[in-house]
């Protein structure tokens, strides 16, 4: 019976990753993935293992540190990015209490777990909060210092995530800058970052540039699919997505505040399945165009900008989250449906491809000034992705408005 058991579960195993494989055929080599958990009916992080790898994820991005998921991963040599949420903030400047978090949450699942990463606060900058932005560099401070002294440093790096709100200026993508009411911040995180050699982390959402203007900014430059794409001025760099050029923008940011060797990551990006009325955009074949290009994209290496870089893009998100607060758009992200069959399939969203050549893609306003959202955060820090509220949206009007009618007169153009 038992030898029976064991062949049949390995048999449902195989039929899981085949059917995995054949609904997601495009295998990635370096591709992250973002595992959130704000639902009621997710599989158990057992039976998420032979998903992630469906999909050819070799990396995953959890928004808290959950010991269910870390043991679940343990000895199958996934990297993990663990999170501490804003609301650990203001307890991680302790530098005791930061040690007990790093040798509970970590170093007790090193190293069957490979955990690489810690992401300390989300999206903090754009919250308006001085408390929570004031206690953000003490906390990655005392975490760091914490893996020092527990030899684990050159193992595990700490970071931050940051809405794409903090910048300024987003187009041209030369022209990339951080907002100057953050410039004090983010220069002392900076100066954190060159010294730990941990990346720069950002969010980055092209769905909510085509949400907000969609009789004006072209579906198919956010979708990365086939366009005539747009020519950097000061550059000449040329761009036929939105979220290339958003990732350059962040580069030149970076540059211009002297810290031009800083690694970008994008550590979320995605499109929804579903929406509400007013979210332009959000169905399924968008969707699939959206991810299944992305996971094309990231075969190739570097941006217009940054040519020998490695591209890190976290895809948000593994599963449709039913508990998540906010517009529709919220709760379906997902890969994933809960019971673990997918939404959609990648492979038939990218017959057309990626557009070929060394073009990448251009900014929009909402890269730099879309607002990040600021709703209710869950006991991790997970925040809403897509929903702003008025005041945040004001911040990004101007970049928006230029980046948009540039874009229109170019494309009209070519």
């Amino acid at each position: 019976m038992e030898s029976g058991a064991f062949h049949y579960c390995s048999s449902v195993l195989l039929l899981i990753i085949s059917v995995g494989i054949l609904l997601f055929p495009l295998m990635v080599a370096s591709i992250g993935i973002n595992y959130g958990q704000i639902a009621n009916n997710l599989p158990s992080p057992e039976d998420v293992v032979p998903l992630v790898k469906s999909v050819g994820a070799t990396k995953v991005k959890l928004y808290d540190a959950d010991p269910r998921v870390l043991q679940a991963f343990a000895n199958t040599g996934v990297e993990f990015i663990v999170g501490l949420g804003n609301d650990y903030l203001a307890k991680m400047k302790d530098p005791e209490k930061a040690q007990a978090w790093v040798k509970t949450n970590v170093q007790a699942f090193l190293p069957a777990t490979n955990i690489t990463s810690i992401f300390v606060g989300n999206e903090v900058l754009t919250f308006n909060d001085t408390t929570l932005t004031g206690s953000l560099l003490p906390a990655m401070q005392s975490v760091h210092t914490a893996l020092v002294n527990l030899g684990l440093d050159k193992r595990v790096a700490v970071t931050t995530a940051h809405s794409l709100a903090i910048l300024e200026t987003s187009y041209p993508p030369s022209a990339g800058a951080f907002r100057p009411d953050l410039t004090a911040c983010i220069n002392q995180l900076l100066t954190f970052h060159a010294k730990t050699g941990s990346p720069f982390l950002i969010n980055a959402y092209p769905f909510f540039a085509y949400k907000a203007n969609p009789k004006q900014v072209s579906l198919d430059f956010v979708l990365f699919q086939p366009n005539s794409g747009i020519v950097d001025p000061s550059t000449n760099l040329r761009y036929d997505n939105m979220l290339i050029a958003q990732i350059d923008a962040v580069y030149a940011a970076l540059a211009s505040a002297g810290y031009k060797k800083l690694p970008v990551h994008i550590s979320e990006t995605g499109w929804p399945s579903r929406g509400d009325e007013d979210e332009a955009g959000a169905t399924p074949e968008n969707a699939k165009k959206y991810n299944g290009n992305l996971f094309k994209l990231m075969k190739k290496k570097g941006t217009p900008m940054r040519p020998s870089s490695d591209l890190n893009i976290y895809v948000f998100a593994l599963f449709n989250e039913n508990m998540k607060p906010g517009p529709t758009s919220e709760r379906n992200y997902g890969l994933f449906k809960p019971d673990g069959t997918p939404v959609y399939s990648l492979g038939i969203a990218t017959n057309e491809g990626v557009s070929n050549a060394t073009s990448f893609g251009e900014p929009t306003p909402e890269s730099s000034g879309m607002p990040n959202t600021m709703p209710e955060s869950s006991s991790t820090g997970y925040l809403s992705i897509s929903s702003s509220s008025p005041e945040r949206y004001h911040l990004g009007v101007g970049p928006a408005f230029f980046f948009i009618m540039s874009m229109v007169i170019r494309l009209v153009l070519y």
